[in-house]
């Protein structure tokens, strides 16, 4: 495994792996990194003849200056970590990344307007500015994301539409915890106590499949309903959407395929997961 720290080391790197004609596997991380982000390396190590993952905390991606100083950092352990699953860790400062200037200015439509977008106005041009960036300098032939981001996912696809870009999106399943808490970066904020409460987050949305309706505002109160029951949690969002477009429905017949995306705080800490209803 080899540590690179500026753009140019990384260029220069991956040149000779393109000259070679070897396929490469990338995963962007913003570290603090755990089982999900390393099922996420194995299928790319299976799939790829050279892997990489970027370590780096994007500042442009956070609205809010108090969650990006609290957001986790622990570059020893997570190189430690993940150091026999990857070929090559990109770890690089903020001013190297930031060099020239973050004014790119991204529209991703409807996409961006919904859920995470309308909670969190900016986040995902600050998303797309660092992943064009890493794309453009890594040129992976494959980039791997976890489906607890949902809404991200397609905006990047989004994105690599745009530019015509040759590379595939490869969505990877939710990794959960023993008592069914989506595994994240933000859960190291969590004490013991609220991370045994988080794990009723997914408890309510598996539960909420089976209800015997299809209408998508009597789903969304039992959620908010069985939620309410716990005092730490605060509900941002549960919205039901097509899972193709983002777009919100009515009903679960509305769409070919439907998942549930919900933001809720623990205490202090935002989370986010999704469930599949079809």
């Amino acid at each position: 495994m080899m540590l690179i720290k500026t753009v140019e080391e990384l260029k220069n790197v991956l040149f000779q792996i393109n000259c070679g004609g070897k396929s490469v596997g990338f995963v962007p991380t913003m570290g603090a990194l755990h089982e999900g982000h390393l099922s996420l390396m194995k299928r790319a190590r299976k799939e790829n003849q050279v892997t990489i993952c970027s370590i780096f905390v994007n500042p442009t991606q956070f609205n809010n200056a108090d969650d990006l100083k609290h957001y986790p950092r622990s570059l020893e352990k997570d190189i430690a970590f993940v150091q026999n699953y990857m070929d090559f860790i990109f770890a690089p400062s903020v001013e190297e990344v930031y060099a020239v200037p973050a004014t790119e200015q991204y529209h991703f439509g409807d996409l961006e307007t919904v859920m995470e977008g309308s909670a969190r106005p900016s986040h995902f041009n600050g998303v797309a500015i660092i992943v064009k960036r890493l794309f453009d300098w890594i040129q992976p032939d494959r980039a791997y994301f976890g489906e607890k981001d949902f809404q991200q996912i397609a905006i990047i696809k989004s994105l690599v539409k745009q530019f015509n870009l040759p590379i595939q999106i490869v969505p990877c399943p939710i990794v959960r915890d023993e008592n069914g808490l989506a595994l994240s970066s933000r859960n190291m904020r969590l004490s013991e106590t609220e991370r045994q409460i988080a794990a009723n987050i997914y408890r309510v949305l598996k539960e909420s499949t089976a209800i015997k309706t299809k209408q998508v505002s009597a789903i969304q109160k039992f959620v908010a309903d069985e939620l309410a029951k716990f005092d730490i949690f605060h509900l941002e969002y549960y919205e039901i959407v097509n899972a193709d477009t983002l777009h919100p429905i009515q009903n679960l017949d509305d769409a070919p395929s439907v998942v549930g995306c919900i933001a809720i705080y623990a205490g202090e800490v935002r989370l986010i997961d999704n469930i599949r209803y079809k």
